[in-house]
């Protein structure tokens, strides 16, 4: 089973990678659903979809919990039972999760040339200036990831990721900056951590995804 990856954020939050290469019915085989889980998964359309959502589960196991573990408030926001803070995401090959003792966000994204065409929709542009072609879809899929996250761990109705979620500057080789998140006359500040990951895959191309964390700071 291909556990990927773990990697300590800090001492007290840890992100946990799962690569997908099982077909579907190994991985539904080694999961245990609650009802509304196994629910949620027959309404997907997409089989990718569903595999990512077991590995999520998977990625339970490892780290000592189960699907009966888990529950969504009102909002969609995963929580889980025993208090700990918990972030949940997928894309393509790759499935993540970070756990914490404080409330986290974490988004997982694969690099592709569409999100340099889209930045101006979530992003001040002027931040990839004097960048390699390569070296912009990296950075715009930071930033992304970085709203991504602030926004999947404050979840609240009505922010907006240009106007409101604002990171400072930054380089690839940083691998951390920091971000604001200015909504309702109230500015919260994050620590941000990013990390590169390369899926290796033997396959295909290989393809390059970007990890990134968001912790609430108290400074």
């Amino acid at each position: 089973m291909p556990l990927f990856k773990i990697i300590d954020i800090n001492p007290t939050a840890k992100v946990f990678l799962w690569k997908i290469t099982e077909d579907f019915n190994t991985l539904f085989r080694n999961v245990s659903l609650k009802d509304t889980s196994l629910a949620r998964l027959e309404g997907m359309k997409s089989e990718e979809h569903q595999k990512g959502f077991l590995a999520v589960r998977m990625l339970f196991q490892e780290a000592g919990y189960t699907d009966f573990d888990l529950y969504y408030d009102e909002f969609g926001k995963p929580h889980l039972k025993d208090g700990t803070h918990i972030s949940i995401s997928h894309s393509f090959d790759f499935s993540a999760i970070v756990l914490s003792d404080c409330n986290i966000g974490i988004d997982l994204e694969q690099v592709k040339e569409k999100v340099v065409r889209i930045a101006p929709r979530f992003m001040d542009v002027s931040h990839l200036e004097n960048l390699s072609e390569t070296d912009k879809m990296k950075k715009a899929t930071v930033v992304w990831g970085i709203k991504e996250a602030i926004f999947k761990l404050k979840n609240e109705v009505g922010i907006s990721f240009p106007q409101h979620i604002f990171e400072s500057p930054f380089q690839l080789s940083d691998k951390k900056c920091s971000a604001e998140l200015r909504f309702k006359d109230i500015i919260q500040h994050y620590d941000i951590i990013f990390e590169e990951i390369d899926s290796d895959d033997a396959e295909h191309m290989s393809q390059n995804y970007t990890l990134v964390c968001a912790v609430e700071s108290d400074w």
